[in-house]
């Protein structure tokens, strides 16, 4: 997994896997997610967002499945 650079309040850290789409993200209060069938446009659409956050409540959170973590 390759980690994305991101800008955000609740965002810790992004990290994105090309050949499986996975989505990794940590938050600052500890928690992480795991999404699978991620594009890369995705991903990285997320982390250049103006509000990586919010991003991720609308766009990844309503339209990937969430693994495990």
């Amino acid at each position: 997994m390759e980690e994305l650079s991101v800008k955000s309040k609740i965002i810790k850290s992004v990290y994105f896997s090309q050949e499986d789409g996975w989505l990794r993200i940590c938050f600052k209060n500890g928690e992480e997610r795991l999404f699978e069938g991620v594009p890369a446009s995705e991903a990285h659409a997320m982390t250049a967002a103006p509000s990586p956050g919010h991003y991720y409540l609308e766009r990844i959170r309503t339209q990937f499945r969430r693994l495990a973590a």
